[in-house]
């Protein structure tokens, strides 16, 4: 619908192009739906797109503001059938029902409704916004929370003995009962860690409490109202169950999977289960595939970089490493290059261990180290298939980088990983681990250091100045600020203390003949990365700073994120090149 609006919005001549382009640059360094963008620059307003909307499609425009919607209006449209097609009853009169929707292009909506509710409909245009609210506020939420959960348990509601009780050691193959309050309770957990936007659930049991916490946009954060200690041997049992885990092991570690359906979509969690000294502490990781399908244009590059990236992955042949630390978003990163490599015409195969998401169109080959099937022999029997392209997860000793770096130098594109704290230090780690230097300098074609930190949320900016100590810390001064556009979230209901989302800040090192001489010598990681930014390397520091002063993200998470890195800025504040 987006398209849409833009190209009435051009042909009333309320936006021009220049406006366009501008919010096109934004949104794809902010990955924000281009209408957003239009409206945080403040082109267009909310009041202009309805209007358009309304008369483009001959509809009313409806406000709900100081509005109240009579309860037999509501009631004519059963809460399930309102969420799912996102409409809301305002008016009823001589058998025709008027609902409000966000989206009139949505015929499909308006024609189920009419089917399901066997009555005329009449729709009228009203913003999302509202539409959500009232969505809320007439027919309440749709689950049930963790709080309220252990509320009830505390005021006698739910019975706790049932609770410590629940058997869940055992597994007859029939339906379960989806009232048992221990069943409830684990179902509780993960849907609300799934509702507040958390990757990671840490279940972790100490001496006299059992926490749970979830990793939102990278943060660790502990629930309001954890379960009760004597609960925990009960939710461990349960989920070890589900993650289909041996339930008369304690000893030793163990992992699992868990698949469940859950507000309309599959949920998948890789389960790692292992023993401490008060119990056995449980990490899911939620695997979501939408966010390792997104775009090169959606991970943060501005455009200068997106370019460079662009021309690296379509090289013939070659290596292109993407380093950093565990959870910097390697793998989202290399997933986006082979979604966009994928087309009919390139063989594309990967070896991973595990793997976590399927990819259509790819050949994946998962790594069993048990059997032998380690990443060399898997990277030899790929090679035999005849691909354009290969990934391997990780070069993880020399005999599977020897294999990568012959296979890029017999005509391959190979995409791989390894943990260095920046780009130039893969060189040397590689050569560390004895593969010879003349096979990394005729293979290598380019290193990617990454890191992700946490975005502004857009419904609570706010300007913010740079402290003394951030300055100070920095290396630069307030002058330097002049033009920045700093900005903060105050903090509110959609995000976490002014926070939601991550992006990429990202440090792209491409090997010319001066750094292929530097390795021949066997020159240290400092000599090269001195060279790299002689030819022009931007420091994951200046790339998060830039994206800083674009008020996309706060100093402080920048400085959070690169502490080891302020040197480098140091000596470019200074001109040393």
């Amino acid at each position: 619908m987006d398209d849409l609006i833009v190209e009435l919005l051009l042909a009333r001549g309320m936006l021009s192009k220049e406006q366009l382009m501008q919010a096109k640059d934004m949104a794809s360094v902010d990955r924000s739906p281009l209408l957003d963008t239009l409206e945080q620059m403040k082109f267009v307003n909310e009041e202009d797109v309805l209007l358009i909307l309304g008369a483009e499609y001959g509809m009313d425009i409806f406000d709900f503001t100081d509005c109240k919607i009579p309860p037999e209006v509501i009631a004519a449209v059963p809460r399930d059938i309102a969420r799912r097609y996102e409409v809301i009853p305002v008016g009823k009169r001589e058998g025709t029902l008027t609902v409000a929707m966000a989206d009139p292009t949505d015929l499909d909506a308006l024609d189920a409704v009419r089917y399901i509710l066997k009555c005329d409909i009449e729709g009228v245009v009203a913003s999302r916004k509202q539409i959500q609210h009232a969505l809320s506020y007439y027919y309440g939420d749709i689950e049930e929370s963790v709080e309220s959960f252990l509320e009830d348990m505390t005021e006698g509601t739910l019975d706790i003995s049932e609770v410590a009780t629940t058997d869940v050691t055992t597994d007859t193959g029939g339906e379960e009962d989806s009232d048992a309050p221990i069943i409830r309770l684990v179902s509780l957990l993960i849907l609300e860690a799934f509702r507040t936007r958390a990757s990671d659930i840490h279940l972790e049991p100490l001496e006299k409490r059992f926490r749970v916490r979830y990793r939102i946009d990278g943060v660790l954060h502990e629930i309001q109202d954890c379960p009760p200690k004597y609960l925990q041997n009960n939710v461990i049992s349960r989920l070890k169950l589900m993650a289909d885990m041996d339930l008369s092991e304690h000893r030793i570690p163990q992992d699992g999977r868990i698949r469940i359906p859950a507000l309309g979509r599959d949920l998948d969690l890789r389960v790692s289960d292992i023993p401490t000294t008060h119990g056995e502490s449980i990490v899911m990781r939620i695997l979501d595939k939408s966010s390792v399908m997104l775009g090169i244009s959606e991970l943060g590059f501005f455009q200068d970089d997106q370019e460079t990236i662009l021309r690296i992955i379509n090289l013939p042949d070659g290596i292109f490493l993407v380093t950093g630390p565990t959870g910097s978003g390697k793998t989202t990163s290399l997933y986006s290059f082979l979604h966009t490599l994928n087309q009919p015409t390139r063989k594309i195969i990967t070896a991973e261990d595990p793997v976590e998401y399927e990819l259509s169109g790819i050949n994946q080959v998962q790594i069993n180290p048990e059997i032998k099937f380690t990443f060399a022999n898997a990277l030899r029997s790929m090679l035999r298939q005849a691909p354009n392209i290969i990934m391997v997860g990780e070069i993880r000793d020399v005999e599977t980088g020897e294999i990568a770096i012959n296979a890029a130098l017999t005509g391959h594109l190979v995409f791989s990983t390894l943990h260095t704290n920046d780009a130039p230090s893969a060189i040397t780690r590689l050569m560390d681990m004895g593969i010879k230097p003349f096979l990394v300098a005729s293979a290598v074609r380019a290193i990617m250091a990454q890191r992700l930190l946490r975005r502004n949320c857009k419904k609570c900016l706010a300007p913010s100045v740079p402290s003394d100590d951030e300055v100070e810390f920095l290396g630069m001064t307030r002058e330097d600020f002049a033009d920045a556009k700093l900005q903060k979230g105050a903090g509110c209901s959609e995000c976490s203390k002014g926070y939601k989302g991550r992006m990429g800040i990202y440090e792209i090192f491409i090997l010319d003949n001066s750094i292929q001489a530097l390795i021949y010598e066997k020159a240290d990681a400092g000599v090269i990365r001195v060279r790299a930014r002689q030819l022009g390397m931007r420091t994951l520091r200046e790339d998060g700073l830039r994206k800083a002063m674009a008020g996309l993200t706060t100093l402080e998470e920048v400085i959070r994120l690169t502490v080891g890195d302020e040197q480098e800025v140091v000596d470019a504040a200074q001109g040393i090149e």
